[in-house]
């Protein structure tokens, strides 16, 4: 079958879904978050709820490079104390996915980014931040470690949109740029194969939806590599100031559209 025909998309939408797909290896490799554009592009030229099934190998292809780029600056005691709530928040989603239409799908996810993206910036602080973050260790990290790992399993099942709010959870723990991104890179490797088969059970994966990932993902690979580049010359406060305007664009499409 002809990928470009695949979906009844034209042309043009496929060269819109290859420019998403660069854009998630950027993001992966170095703005966290702005990938929702990505979300957003994908959704719109296919079938919302299909878009997230095409969209997760792309996703895992970028997660794979990060991995590459970043393994050194994974901080693992972080990881561990996330997984189980993310856990949950994965199976919540999948039970949501089964009667939620596309309408309250989009609705609730735009409103959690917006209040996430609101109570992090009410939490900067303009102090220096470490390199080792020991946020998690505390009682009070732990239970904000938990809620954002229960809303990050949540939004990326349902929408492949857990991105912004990994990435506001990361910033507000006191990641600096390579900490942030190598561990947001593993997370989210080991969350979005986990999330596979969830995906093919709902019928969000198929064989048509891999052939269309297998014309797209070559355009991962120079996203990545660009990103690899430019992170080195984006100044610490510029980053997370670029990952909270894509997190609340990304929210702001999500509620607009």
């Amino acid at each position: 079958m002809n990928t470009t025909t695949l979906w009844h998309i034209t042309g043009w939408e496929f060269a819109a879904l290859a420019f998403a797909a660069l854009l998630v290896g950027f993001s992966k490799t170095a703005v966290s978050g702005a990938n929702t554009v990505s979300l957003a592009v994908f959704a719109a030229v296919l079938p919302a709820r299909a878009s997230t099934g095409v969209l997760l190998p792309i996703l895992i292809a970028g997660d794979v490079l990060a991995v590459l780029t970043y393994r050194r600056h994974a901080h693992w005691p972080t990881l561990w104390r996330l997984f189980p709530a993310v856990a949950a928040g994965v199976v919540a989603g999948t039970l949501f996915l089964m009667w939620a239409d596309d309408t309250t799908v989009r609705t609730s996810i735009g409103a959690i980014l917006l209040l996430m993206a609101g109570v992090t910036l009410w939490r900067r602080r303009a102090a220096d931040r470490t390199d080792e973050p020991d946020a998690v260790v505390t009682h009070a990290g732990r239970i904000k470690a938990r809620s954002y790992g229960v809303l990050g399993g949540f939004t990326t099942m349902v929408a492949n949109a857990g991105g912004p709010v990994m990435s506001l959870y990361l910033l507000s723990a006191g990641f600096r740029k390579l900490g942030f991104l190598g561990t947001s890179a593993f997370f989210f490797l080991i969350v979005n194969v986990s999330k596979v088969p969830f995906s093919a059970g709902l019928g969000l994966i198929d064989g048509r939806s891999l052939l269309l990932d297998a014309a797209l993902v070559v355009f991962v690979v120079p996203g990545a590599l660009l990103g690899a580049w430019a992170v080195h010359r984006i100044n610490q406060r510029l980053f997370e100031q670029l990952v909270i305007a894509a997190t609340v664009l990304g929210a702001l499409q999500l509620l607009l559209r």
